[in-house]
């Protein structure tokens, strides 16, 4: 049978994939490696040698001749005392320990947060993460055992319930209101891979970056949150309308002789304000207060006490005329029955 026997005098492996982490270099069983075999290790990569079972000797990136001298634990376990000089058997693999990014994450189903503003709401995430063995031992020890190959696809899984335990947790704790997430998402990623340290850690693998890429919030979330914009854009729209029509009126005003000079353009930049004020209350009573029909006005008839629709002059029970409400052309405040100069200005009515 020793006439069958293949000598390997050189053991090299160049990774064909982007997604080995760890690779059994291929030997038959006729294969044996001679003494002074040359050890080729790439950089990103370690080299292990596996005797029996158990794990003897590791090798780092660069060139390594296979001797009693630096196979010290190897040569323990075959009690090589004096030497070898015949050839040897031992099973090579290879590990990979350059950075594996753009992992993908997501929750697989919606976890739950509480929120100040709409109580308690469900959310899913997604992102990406990178990683890389940092102990080649460590790792076969714990997950690849004496496999042939294993590649990312082997760990997706196993790392998903892992970041998602430790989102759910940052989430939970970070108390951030709902409509602030999108610009925590840093924060909340370093949050996680900070949780995330210590479990990688225990299988031989250092987390390198966890990025947060979308939260996803429920429907009727979003469109509070896009109905609030909206209106904060349209009170905005309103503030510039009032100061457009200000100095509208300041410039007609300068430009008539017969308009009272600062005088009229004080008359415009008052009515120009009263309109934008009674404009902004009108929004405002429109997003905070309760829809009515057209008798929720509150105006009731001094004689029936009917209600009375809105804007009429008379009521419709009792034909009794209804006092019509002044506003003052300053500021805008609604004036009593009667005056005859604004309360709160002075202007008269």
């Amino acid at each position: 049978m020793g006439l069958f026997r293949q000598l390997l005098k050189v053991i090299k492996w160049d990774d064909p994939t982007q997604s080995t982490i760890v690779h059994k270099y291929e030997m038959t069983d006729r294969d044996e490696i001679m003494n002074g075999c040359q050890l080729i290790v790439a950089e990103s990569q370690v080299a292990l040698l596996v005797s029996m079972g158990q794990i003897a000797d590791v090798y780092g990136p660069g060139e390594h001749k296979l001797t009693t001298g630096n196979m010290p634990i190897l040569t323990k376990l075959a009690s090589w005392k004096y030497g070898f000089d015949s050839p040897f058997k031992a099973d090579v693999y290879y590990v990979n320990t350059k950075q594996f990014t753009n992992m993908k994450w997501g929750t697989s189903s919606k976890i739950t947060m509480r929120d100040a503003e709409f109580g308690m709401v469900r959310l899913a995430g997604r992102g990406t993460y990178s990683f890389r063995v940092a102990d080649a031992a460590q790792f076969m020890r714990e997950i690849f055992g004496t496999n042939k190959s294993y590649d990312t696809n082997s760990l997706v899984e196993y790392f998903r319930s892992m970041v998602v335990a430790n989102f759910t947790k940052v989430i939970g704790s970070a108390k951030v209101a709902a409509i602030d997430l999108p610009a925590k998402y840093v924060e909340i990623g370093d949050n996680v891979k900070a949780e995330l340290v210590d479990d990688f850690a225990s299988i031989g693998l250092e987390i390198c970056a966890f990025y947060v890429e979308s939260i996803v919030l429920p429907e009727e979330v979003e469109k509070a949150i896009d109905k609030r914009a909206a209106t904060g854009l349209m009170s905005d729209q309103v503030d510039t309308y009032t100061r457009l029509q200000a100095a509208e009126a300041m410039r007609d005003a300068a430009n008539n002789p017969n308009g009272g000079g600062l005088a009229g353009a004080g008359i415009g930049l008052a009515a120009g304000m009263a309109m934008g004020n009674n404009m902004a209350n009108a929004m405002n009573q429109h997003n905070q207060a309760p829809q009515t029909n057209s008798f929720g006005n509150g105006v009731m008839c001094s004689n029936c006490g009917k209600p009375v629709p809105s804007g009429s002059k008379f009521c419709p029970e009792c034909g009794t005329p209804v006092a019509q409400k002044k506003f003052c052309t300053n500021c805008g405040k609604e004036l009593p029955a009667g005056t005859k100069f604004c309360p709160n200005c002075g202007t008269k009515a």
